[in-house]
């Protein structure tokens, strides 16, 4: 609904943030006739937009680039009537409805909700680590491990996520180097024995990356410091995944909407948060999945509530 001063617009439903997630409830939602509004932000497509190549998802028998693929789920969603502002929310007002969200110093109004700002890995920020991310260095092993077949790899991390990526690795890689910068890990001991007892996998404590070296072709190698005296020592490598977990990006939510400890968004019931109103679908979301696939169909789901909603109050 709305009124005849374009500045008093009520959105029936806004989306904040892109990726699968949000370009596919934008699609449900247009499709829906319900004119959504999407703020994707500055990266106006996600972590995929980091991905050089995506060959999990259906459809693509080739693969695809990230960025590609990207670009057609919005083309896709914008032909059924999205309206995509690349911009950043900065906060949102929901004790009362209709909800607002302020954007770059506009206010703007909705009937609902659709958050899909997703989570980021959190990396290292070693030297030369930004111009290899994509070439060579991920965060994501199910994603981009077949593209590193009979390489020599690491793995960097010591929690369960890390010690699982290790161990998936090696149907690929000849060899999988784990560093940690400890001497305890984080992981079960299962998870940590199974790495331990594998025959490809190697486990190195002690070491953190200090830098990344590459050439022409992409990475080749890293230095590893040891904490404690400050040695190096040179690892040659081509391929390296960073598992130390990853950020949700809720805090422009200010604590109203219910979360995890780690800030993840939870659901209250099907995909409406704990704020009625307003929902949530993919990275923001899910701590265990984490791929393009689920983040889509999470976003239908999201999409298809906020519509029944609406349609309930007769909105």
């Amino acid at each position: 609904m709305s009124d005849d001063d374009p500045d008093n617009r009520v959105e029936r439903v806004i989306i904040i943030g892109s990726g699968p997630a949000g370009y596919t409830a934008g699609l449900y939602a247009a499709r829906a006739l319900l004119e959504p509004l999407m703020f994707a932000g500055y990266m106006s497509g996600g972590q995929l937009m980091l991905t050089s190549d995506v060959e999990n998802y259906p459809g693509y028998p080739q693969g695809v680039g990230g960025p590609e693929m990207m670009m057609e789920l919005r083309e896709q969603a914008e032909r059924f009537g999205l309206r995509v502002e690349d911009k950043n929310v900065e906060r949102i007002d929901t004790t009362e409805r209709p909800f607002k969200v302020y954007v770059e110093g506009e206010e703007f109004i909705a009937d609902a909700l659709i958050i899909c700002t997703g989570a980021e890995a959190i990396w290292l920020d070693a030297e030369n680590e930004e111009a290899q991310k994509g070439r060579g260095i991920s965060t994501c092993a199910t994603c981009d491990g077949a593209f590193f077949r009979d390489h020599e790899i690491m793995v960097v991390g010591g929690g369960d996520s890390a010690m699982e990526e290790a161990t998936f690795l090696t149907r690929f890689a000849t060899k999988v180097t784990i560093v940690h910068r400890r001497e305890v890990f984080r992981a079960s001991k299962v998870m940590l024995e199974r790495a331990k007892q594998h025959p490809k996998i190697e486990i190195k404590t002690f070491r953190s990356v200090q830098a990344w070296l590459s050439d022409d072709s992409g990475l080749t190698g890293a230095i590893l410091e040891d904490p404690r005296d400050g040695s190096t020592e040179e690892l040659a490598i081509t391929g390296a995944f960073i598992a130390i977990g990853h950020k949700p990006i809720t805090a422009f939510l200010d604590g109203q909407i219910e979360t995890d400890q780690e800030g993840y968004i939870l659901h209250k019931e099907f995909t409406m948060t704990s704020v009625e109103g307003v929902f949530a679908a993919g990275d923001v979301v899910d701590t265990r999945y984490r791929q393009a696939v689920t983040a889509a169909g999470q976003g239908c789901q999201a999409a298809m509530d906020a519509e029944r909603w609406l349609e309930d109050l007769g909105l």
